[in-house]
């Protein structure tokens, strides 16, 4: 009877997960993502967030500009590491609404009137193209205008906007909030009254007033011309005397040194049929997505076909040589001994250590942390676990996972030491220690010095010493001490064992019709081939302000790039050494990592013909010094990926034919 009421519970629990993970799948409420309810009348406040621009590139604090304050005074709102890396300063805001309640012709506020330094920084930002980022529950302001019979979809409004030599502030906003009825989960009523029947938000069915989500914020900036005598004697939610006509297509509120400037504005609610987990459908939608779809489809399946007939072609020649080298006895083997040539000439140098071993080693190891962080970033992000709607979430998972993986790129370093020194463990915390700091240690050099670029131009990009503080702590408390703990791990695992002798003296490398390190560097384009597409779309989320999610097909993308990696760093490692150079450790690593060469060659023409407004040398020295940091991050996990691969490769070759 027993048994039975416990698979009886063990039944119930198995129910239980499966309604909540069938509910999850309905509605893919995350943690932290659940709808939030507002009854009519209640109070939804409007946050801002840094000003951008992609002129500049260089975010600034929303209230470096002489705009209206909140009563209560400016608040930081709770923001994570990663939303502090990438600039935001989310802040409270004096934009008040009443959940569905319309109201027009609210006064804000009338600014002092504009000392010259505040005239000067306003021209500044309206010529740079600054954009105001307002946020209501969550979901980032958005603004549509025409042109030539399209829409375009923008988040965020303009500062202002200068015509014929004046500069005109769009000083009135019009709100649309577009809500949807609250609909209660029904999870409760699927499990009926289980054990975990108490947990589950209901909503109270005696209640006729019905709640509301918010599903959608809309922006229409004016520029109206105000009177300034009439709204002496106003406060702060008071109605404007007379009727605003806020006309999108004209402007009016004239900037002027001296002068104030008056801020008003509007809110209309409208219901919508958009659904709480559709809401982010417009912000994540792309223009051109057929295209974007066909393009990268197109060119996996060239790449992945053109890919496989040479992994084909490649296979095919290694086991005839193979076959043909192990078919020929002794005897007519020692007749051919003079004839042979090829990879089979270089059994006796084949593992011999290379040039600057303890640096491949490093490298090797940091490759394989920024290669892990990369795919199980990537991973999480695609099954949605890293919305844009937390922001931020992507910068701290991957820094989280890099430090984790700590553990892995010691354990790979120490044992590609010992494995290369033969099975000497001499060294290794010193190899540990210097896999640790290697790869951060640039980085935090580039990141530094770009900082105080950006603290000299008082952005809110740069991090603050604080930060600097607690990214510190992370590296040596918690990074270090892991690399370490892998690196011992790799000490005490066993090594890997080579199939062949090397001999005390070097074989000389004949002479090669075509430098070596040439065919190295043209390697790389078979790897960017994969990728230069998507390319495209992570840059123009990065330096453009739009948003990328289609993390599900860079999954897919990475996947085929390290295949064909692997593929290309193959061939080639064959090729040298049928030429008798069995120098393959370094070629290898930079036969697939040479993909990084044309990255950054991209970037340098990405800059030149997309970014074409980005104006400053301070501006163009922050994107190469981004740029810089990312290529060297790719190099390092596509050169991993070449190296490791070749290493097994030629590891199975020689193991796998007797030589005497």
């Amino acid at each position: 009877m027993s048994a039975k009421m416990d698979l009886f519970r063990q039944f119930k629990i198995w129910v239980l997960f499966t309604c909540l993970v069938f509910q999850c799948g309905c509605g893919f409420y995350l943690p932290g993502s659940y709808p939030h309810k507002y009854d009519i009348g209640n109070t939804l406040s409007v946050k801002v967030n840094s000003l951008t621009s992609i002129d500049t590139e260089m975010p600034f604090s929303y209230y470096s500009l002489p705009f209206c304050k909140p009563p209560e005074g400016v608040k930081d709102s709770a923001e994570n590491l990663g939303e502090l890396l990438m600039g935001d300063r989310i802040e409270n805001s004096p934009y008040r609404f009443k959940m569905y309640t319309n109201e027009t012709q609210i006064f804000l506020c009338k600014s002092d009137p504009l000392s010259a330094d505040d005239f000067k920084v306003l021209k500044k930002r309206i010529d740079e193209m600054y954009q105001v980022n307002l946020i209501l529950d969550n979901l980032p302001a958005i603004r549509y205008t025409k042109k030539e019979g399209f829409f375009l979809r923008w988040t965020g409004y303009p500062v202002g906007i200068k015509v014929r030599d004046m500069y005109y502030v769009f000083n009135h906003l019009k709100f649309t909030v577009l809500v949807h009825k609250y609909e209660e989960t029904n999870v409760a009523r699927v499990m009926g009254t289980g054990d975990a029947a108490e947990v589950i938000p209901t909503v109270d069915r005696t209640s006729n007033v019905p709640g509301y989500m918010v599903v959608g914020f809309e922006v229409v900036p004016c520029s109206v011309s105000h009177n300034f005598d009439s709204v002496k004697n106003l406060k702060i939610y008071d109605k404007y005397p007379s009727a605003i006509n806020c006309d999108p297509t004209s402007v009016e509120m004239a900037v002027k040194e001296g002068q104030p400037m008056v801020f008003t504005y509007e809110v209309s609610f409208v219901e919508s049929d958009i659904k709480w987990p559709s809401r982010w459908d417009a912000y994540l939608k792309m223009e051109g997505a057929k295209v974007h779809w066909f393009s990268i489809l197109n060119s996996l399946m060239v790449i992945t076909f053109l890919a496989g007939i040479v992994l084909v072609i490649f296979l095919r020649t290694v086991r005839r040589d193979l076959t043909r080298y192990e078919e020929i006895d002794k005897e007519a083997q020692a007749q051919m001994n003079e004839e042979l040539s090829g990879w089979k000439l270089v059994v006796a140098d084949v593992f011999r250590a290379p040039n600057n071993p303890a640096l491949l080693c490093i490298m090797v190891g940091d490759g394989v942390q920024i290669l892990g962080m990369a795919v199980v970033t990537i991973l999480f992000a695609a099954l949605g676990f890293m919305s844009p709607a937390s922001r931020g979430t992507l910068i701290t998972g991957m820094l989280f996972f890099y430090m984790v993986l700590g553990i892995e790129a010691g354990y790979v370093a120490v044992r590609l030491w010992r494995t290369i020194g033969c099975g000497d463990s001499k060294g290794w915390v010193s190899v540990s220690w210097r896999v640790a700091c290697f790869f951060p240690g640039i980085a935090f050099l580039i990141l530094t010095t770009l900082n105080f670029l950006l603290w000299g131009s008082h952005s809110t990009g740069a991090i603050p010493f604080s930060l600097f503080v607690i990214l510190l702590l992370l590296w040596f408390c918690i990074s270090v001490p892991l690399t370490l703990v892998g690196g011992y791990l790799g000490a005490k695992a066993p090594h890997i064992e080579y199939p062949v002798r090397t001999n005390q003296i070097p074989r000389e490398i004949p002479a090669q019709k075509y430098p070596s390190w040439l065919l190295v560097l043209g390697a790389g384009t078979l790897p960017f081939g994969t990728l230069f597409i998507e390319l495209f779309f992570i840059m123009s989320s990065i330096w453009m302000g739009r948003v990328y999610y289609v993390f599900g097909f860079l999954f897919i993308v990475l996947i085929l790039l390290v295949v064909v990696c692997a593929e290309v760093s193959l061939v080639l490692t064959y090729m040298h050494l049928c030429v008798e150079d069995w120098k393959w450790w370094w070629k290898s690593f930079f036969a697939s990592g040479s993909v990084a060469i044309y990255i950054f060659l991209y970037s340098i023409n990405y800059l030149v013909f997309d970014l074409k407004s980005l104006s400053g040398p301070v501006s163009a020295t922050l994107y190469i010094g981004y740029s810089l940091f990312m290529v060297f991050a790719i190099m390092l996990a596509t050169g991993t990926v070449g190296f490791l691969s070749s290493f097994w490769f030629v590891h199975y070759l020689f193991s796998s034919v007797k030589l005497d």
